[in-house]
């Protein structure tokens, strides 16, 4: 699919009624539980030329994972944690979330999700299907998942939704723009998985009320920020903690904990 090529934007009844029932599974959420522990991540790859600590390598993932695991957790998809604690089935999971789409979670993540019985969100860029990176100005080029990848993941079990078109600071947008990257990454992703997306992920983390609303009038459930200004919180600036290539048992049970004391 193009990035010049875009579908329909109008949504169907059908699709105005789905995405009004995904609303109203999230909306117990802000009250059910205030703090669900979700996890970011990103490539998972070679980490050695990292400017930005994004990239942690399969080996490293795993360990991650056991070190989960061996604590009664579980990661699962942030539309799974926030279904499981609207209902009160919340305790012992994690989101597990990969930022940016990657192609390498097909052959990085995917492998050592299914060792550890585990299931994750990626947000993916429609604009950017099949490209790169380009929005790192000093980090190496990095292949960014297309169609038939997003297939696979959706295949293994990953839950595949929206990080906008082409990764911009959204809070920096007029309001036509804002609705683009919105609405139109929504109806893209519609058009490769044959459903629409519940998530959304803030490009750098970075929202606010206008965002949160747009993302909200756009149709999807819940938007993931990284640590979302103070105000603003409830289903659509949902805080993560950042994982690195660093983080080993010590570093995990500080960020546990620091979860836990709502500081991270």
């Amino acid at each position: 699919m193009s990035a010049d090529t875009a579908p329909p934007r109008n949504q169907t009844p059908a699709t105005a009624t789905a995405a009004l029932s995904l609303t109203a599974v999230a909306a117990p959420v802000a009250t059910a539980v205030r703090r669900p522990w979700i996890l970011m991540y990103h490539s998972v790859s070679d980490p050695a030329h990292d400017p930005y600590g994004i990239t942690v390598s399969p080996d490293r993932l795993d360990l991650q994972l056991r070190w989960l695991r061996a604590r009664g957790l579980t990661g699962v998809s942030v539309a799974a944690l926030l279904r499981a604690c609207a209902q009160g089935r919340g305790r012992g999971l994690v989101g597990l979330t990969f930022d940016d789409g990657y192609a390498d979670f097909a052959d990085g993540a995917l492998p050592v999700l299914r060792r550890h019985d585990c299931t994750a969100t990626l947000f993916v860029l429609p604009g950017r299907l099949g490209g790169d990176n380009a929005w790192d100005p000093d980090g190496p080029r990095r292949p960014l998942i297309d169609e038939a990848g997003i297939r696979t993941a959706v295949a293994a079990g990953t839950e595949i939704a929206s990080h906008g078109l082409y990764h911009v600071d959204l809070t920096r947008l007029d309001d036509d723009a804002l609705r683009e990257e919105t609405l139109r990454s929504r109806a893209w992703l519609r058009e490769v998985t044959g459903r629409d997306p519940e998530g959304f992920c803030y490009p750098y983390g970075t929202v606010d009320g206008r965002v949160a609303s747009a993302v909200r009038s756009a149709g999807y459930a819940y938007g993931c920020a990284i640590r979302p200004p103070a105000g603003l919180g409830g289903p659509y600036a949902l805080p993560r903690t950042h994982i690195s290539q660093a983080d080993r048992a010590v570093r995990l049970w500080a960020k546990r904990a620091g979860h836990r004391a709502g500081l991270r």
